[in-house]
């Protein structure tokens, strides 16, 4: 039986572009094809599943191969994992071959284990003796087939995977990136298992909110943040993948969080991960993802406010002529959502940045901050989530008396905490900080939710401002109407907020 840590950068790809992998000039050479078939099991409980683990059978020709594999959570392109093999005499898993890995005590007694999915793929696997400059030697698959689950649900498999046999993991990432300049690559972030389990529970093709980032006690602060942008990029490429089959608009609202919560991160994390790439980075982050708010806003006001005021004024035609125009600016604006998450540029940044979090200059012996990036995560988090919370608290005071931009600042910060809360969540364990943990994160939902509800009002404003530069007559009357309904509510909305503010201070932070 082996013990190898498998790191592999996992990459999708359309189906019909993977012959042009297979004959591209990097990869020319001999190609293996076989055919596999791979049953996944667990107990009747998902026992395996909740422990964090998988346990497949493979059938590749005529051998059997028993595999336990340490589940890489929230993984964004890169999978790192501990597997155990060894062959098996047929089909069905053998209790012996558990001996020496962790499934050993949560399976023994186990008499029946389930199968709950199958995958079968058309393998093509080329070694490379030379992954690119950086040396390393990478053995290069091409999967073709499907995910069978059940009543024949179906996800299919098309994926370009890098694995790491010796050398450093930057070879990875110099390879993806030279192939992906001639053939479009985009991050994997769904292992097979995975794609079998999201069947199961008919996930699949679905907008995905934020999952909780799996966070442990004995972390490195470098090591938190690793775990944060790949959850973060984890649920943006999810549910980019929903935008490219369609449009949705609750991916991407999704979308815009995930992106939310990485820009977020940047901030949280501050001069730890500041290094020379990190300013040019967050700009361009900044900048590909602006199309995204534009289509959001459009959203909210066709979802949102103009329901309400046709409600307020269900005679009032302009309001029609408002919708219609707006309806035309909204799908232009997904077009240009939908323009962005196709482009190189896109994909190619998307990679850079998995490259920068795994292997770039901020995590060097010359960073200043090297003590405190090397120190354990929750004595930094704690003094993150300490300094955010006296920020808010500072920022809000008097919140009713702030003018418009005041208030946004207060907004800001509050998101920058609330997502610094569900970051760090993990580390703090035990009843009662789980319990204190709830009441903060409900307390500051409330706040959140007022601000939000004024940013819309604010936001309203705005787009009835641009109407005035081309629209219909008719639809800029309607929306001046809107905005005046929307910015009566102002008042009230505002005393809620304040009154959310002093409840959140009143909170007993679950870090302390």
């Amino acid at each position: 039986m082996s013990e190898p840590r498998e790191t592999e950068l996992k990459l999708d790809v359309e189906a019909s572009d993977l012959a042009r992998l297979r004959e591209h000039p990097l990869l020319a050479g001999e190609w293996t094809e076989t055919e596999l078939t791979s049953v996944y099991f667990d107990t009747p409980d998902g026992r395996l599943r909740e422990a964090g683990y998988t346990l497949r059978v493979r059938r590749d020709g005529d051998r059997h191969v028993q595999t336990v594999k340490a589940r890489s959570k929230a993984a964004a392109g890169l999978f790192d994992r501990l597997e155990w093999e060894s062959e098996v005499a047929g089909p069905a898993p053998e209790p012996a071959a558990f001996a020496g890995t962790p499934v050993a005590k949560l399976l023994d007694g186990v008499e029946d284990l389930t199968p709950l999915y199958t995958s079968t793929v058309t393998r093509s696997v080329r070694r490379l003796a030379d992954g690119g400059p950086e040396g390393g030697r990478i053995e290069v698959v091409l999967d073709r087939g499907r995910v069978w689950g059940p009543d024949d649900r179906v996800s299919p498999i098309s994926e370009l995977e890098l694995e790491l046999t010796g050398g450093s993991p930057s070879a990875l990432f110099d390879l993806a990136r030279s192939l992906g300049a001639d053939v479009p690559l985009r991050l994997g972030v769904l292992s097979k298992f995975e794609r079998g389990d999201a069947l199961l529970k008919d996930r699949l093709g679905r907008a995905v909110k934020a999952e909780p980032v799996p966070l442990a006690p004995e972390m490195t602060t470098a090591e938190a943040f690793r775990a944060v942008a790949y959850a973060c990029l984890r649920q943006t490429r999810l549910n980019e993948t929903v935008l490219l089959g369609r449009r949705d608009v609750e991916a991407l609202h999704q979308l815009r969080v995930s992106l939310r919560r990485l820009r977020s991160a940047f901030s949280l994390f501050g001069a730890v991960i500041e290094d020379r790439r990190t300013p040019a980075i967050k700009a361009e982050l900044k900048r590909l993802s602006e199309p995204f708010g534009h289509a959001r806003n459009l959203d909210v006001y066709l979802g949102k406010t103009l329901p309400l005021e046709r409600e307020r004024r269900p005679d009032e035609q302009g309001l029609l002529i408002l919708e219609r125009h707006l309806e035309t600016e909204r799908a232009a604006a997904h077009d240009a959502v939908r323009a962005v998450l196709e482009s190189q540029e896109w994909r190619g940044f998307l990679l850079d940045l998995v490259a920068w979090i795994e292997a770039g200059p901020w995590l060097g012996p010359d960073n200043p901050q090297a003590a405190r990036r090397d120190g354990p995560a929750r004595a930094f988090a704690t003094e993150e989530l300490e300094r955010r919370r006296r920020q808010v608290k500072k920022r809000g005071r008097h919140l009713a008396e702030l003018d418009p931009e005041a208030r946004h600042q207060v907004r800001i910060a509050a998101k920058k905490l609330r997502y610094g809360a569900e970051f760090f969540a993990a580390l703090y364990d035990g009843k009662k900080a789980a319990k204190r943990h709830k009441a903060f994160a409900a307390a500051l939902a409330d706040l959140q939710d007022h601000l939000g509800d004024l940013n819309d009002i604010a936001t309203a404003h705005t787009l009835a401002i641009d109407l005035a530069k081309g629209a219909p007559e008719g639809a800029v009357f309607a929306a001046g109407l809107a905005t005046a309904d929307t910015e009566a509510r102002t008042e009230r909305l505002l005393a809620e907020a304040e009154k959310a503010h002093e409840a959140l201070i009143d909170v007993r932070p679950f870090w302390r």
